[in-house]
């Protein structure tokens, strides 16, 4: 029997073991609610200094979109970078895949589900995974 690869989350604001698949987790401020991805020793909102680990919603509307057409080098262009409103609250910068670059296939307002694929593996079969969004069937 072959083990499963070892998977790792390329941000730390992706959970990879969530009891219901990948989730993203914010850090929202005790005080307001405002949410974030990064650490923080304040609230940008009202200055607070507390913070929750909070698991955000895995579905959500695309609010703006690009067709991207130039990148770095070994990146496949082209490909969708969106600006997401997750269900429930909080808004994430991220790829939209499983359909084509094409503005006639993207629309705001569309809904889309997260995902994660695979961007990378090491040299010891450990698999780095990133997350983006799909539409939503």
């Amino acid at each position: 029997m072959t083990e499963a690869p070892r998977r790792v989350p390329v941000v730390d604001y992706l959970s990879l073991d969530g009891a219901g698949g990948p989730v993203l987790r914010a850090n929202a401020c005790t005080a307001c609610g405002a949410l974030f991805f990064d650490r923080r020793n304040a609230c940008a909102r009202c200055g607070a200094r507390e913070f929750e680990h909070r698991p955000l919603g895995t579905t959500g509307t695309v609010r703006a979109f690009t067709i991207v057409k130039r990148a770095a080098p070994n990146v496949p262009v082209p490909y969708v970078s969106a600006v997401v409103a997750l269900d429930g609250g909080g808004v994430v910068k991220a790829n939209i895949r499983d359909v084509e670059p094409d503005p006639a296939q993207v629309t705001l307002g569309m809904r889309v589900a997260l995902t994660t694929f695979t961007c990378g593996t090491d040299v010891e079969g450990t698999e780095a995974v990133a997350f983006g969004f799909a539409p939503a069937t």
